[in-house]
């Protein structure tokens, strides 16, 4: 079980996680090892089951969508077994980004996608994950979708 003393400090968990996200190791095998290291494997994120090769994907996904990608952090929130991170990536859309709407291609622009993680701890590795981000927002700002006005 995790205690308050267990929780990770942002040290620990924060900045080692949005380093794998921002740059994953080039190396398959070090990269899927350095997800085990963070995440369960399986993790379920919304509620659905992900493997940590399925996770390296996303990430080389992200990676591939944007470039100069970082991270900024907005606040982090630690209670018994939960870590609450929210954040906003920024980065240049330099390449073919996958949405529920279809692919958008490239469009050169600077993006901002907030977004919070609530974080779930067991044994001092994700297990599972609740992903709140902007989706709307970040389409809007690639232009991918108008909002009406009337």
């Amino acid at each position: 079980s995790v205690t308050m003393e267990t929780v990770p400090t942002t040290t620990q968990l924060v900045e080692p996680l949005f380093a794998l996200w921002t740059n994953p190791p080039v190396d398959d095998t070090a990269a899927l090892a350095a997800f085990r290291d963070l995440y369960h494997d399986p993790v379920t994120v919304n509620g659905i089951p992900f493997a940590a090769a399925d996770l390296l994907v996303r990430a080389r996904q992200v990676n591939q969508a944007y470039s100069d990608l970082r991270i900024e952090l907005i606040d982090t929130v630690s209670a018994p077994a939960r870590f609450v991170v929210a954040f906003q990536m920024l980065g240049r859309h330099t390449g073919p980004l996958a949405t529920p709407l279809g692919i958008v291609a490239p469009t050169g622009r600077e993006v901002r996608i907030r977004t919070i993680d609530v974080l779930t701890l067991d044994d001092s590795r994700i297990s599972e994950v609740v992903v709140v981000g902007d989706e709307l927002g970040t389409l809007i700002g690639l232009g991918a979708v108008r909002l009406a006005s009337g």
